[in-house]
């Protein structure tokens, strides 16, 4: 039976542990080229280290696969061109970026520091703009080359605390929001030339989510990493060429397809301030409301 990434090339961002290394072994179980680019950092962003990275190519070596590694920083302008240009010159062409890399520096709003506000921004929304940006540059040139499109892939990392919004994460939330806004604005851009963007919002068990609560053994199966990446393969494929400016969510029991904002309730605009105050209560009382962490509807 053919594999659905039979010989495509995906360059996977923070794949050296949690949800990143189970996406760039799901990818080369289905026959692509793997780059894992890890810098080895820890949660917060400090230090490096590839030798993590490593282990996930030796690991897909192991199983017949062809990967390599790359320690770039993602949020780095020169280095994210560095981690295409590497792919593209160790296997011929890039078909896949999965941005997937970030960090955490939670505080309370009251709290929170210039610098816990900067670094969770560059890693995350920076990280996933510059090698989307430096891939997406690379085949509008090969579209132009072959006269025809592309079959290309960005798929982005969004989360429930952008998409419904979570206490102590205002700067991770904001950063995983623009990515979600990001993901639509770009598969609009890119779709003439081939590129699909789409996102994703894991629900998972790793060393960036130990330690939020108590966990038990029937918790951590659910949000074991392995559950979400099915998606991003199927997502990387050939096959989803026509599915773009999505934004889905994966793990703890669940695969779904949010629907984003919408305009609920409205009324003709006017002058007086006093008047639309009631008017815009009585609109709040007919919409829905925002949605917990889980998704669905606040009570």
């Amino acid at each position: 039976m053919a594999r659905l990434c039979e010989g495509r090339v995906a360059l996977v961002t923070g794949a050296a542990r949690g949800v990143g290394r189970e996406h760039a072994l799901g990818l080369a179980k289905h026959g692509a080229k793997v780059v894992v680019n890890d810098l080895g950092a820890g949660v917060d962003g400090s230090g490096a280290d590839t030798t993590p990275a490593q282990a996930v190519v030796d690991e897909i070596e192991a199983l017949g696969g062809h990967a390599i590694v790359n320690g770039d920083d993602v949020s780095s302008w020169a280095g994210a061109k560095n981690m295409i240009d590497q792919t593209i010159d160790a296997f011929g062409t890039i078909d896949v970026v999965v941005n997937n890399a970030g960090i955490l520096r939670d505080r309370m709003l009251v709290n929170m520091t210039e610098d816990e506000w900067d670094a969770v921004i560059q890693v995350h929304l920076k990280g996933t703009f510059a090698p989307s940006r430096h891939a997406a540059a690379y085949w509008r040139q090969l579209s132009k080359d072959r006269g025809e499109k592309v079959n290309a892939r960005i798929i982005n990392t969004s989360s429930t605390s952008g998409l419904y919004g979570n206490i102590g994460q205002t700067n991770y939330g904001a950063a995983k929001a623009g990515i979600a806004a990001f993901t639509i604005i770009a598969a609009r851009e890119l779709a003439r030339i081939g590129v699909t963007v789409n996102a994703i919002s894991p629900t998972a068990y790793t060393r960036m989510t130990d330690n939020l609560r108590e966990y038990t053994e029937e918790d951590i199966e659910r949000r074991d990493p392995r559950w979400v990446s099915p998606t991003i393969v199927y997502l990387s494929s050939a096959d989803a060429h026509d599915i773009t400016g999505r934004v889905i969510q994966a793990g703890n029991g669940r695969v779904a397809v949010c629907e984003g904002w919408r305009r609920g309730a409205e009324i003709d605009q006017i002058e007086d301030a006093e008047a639309i105050g009631p008017m815009i209560r009585d609109m709040i009382s007919n919409v829905r409301k925002n949605s917990g962490m889980d998704g669905l509807e606040l009570d």
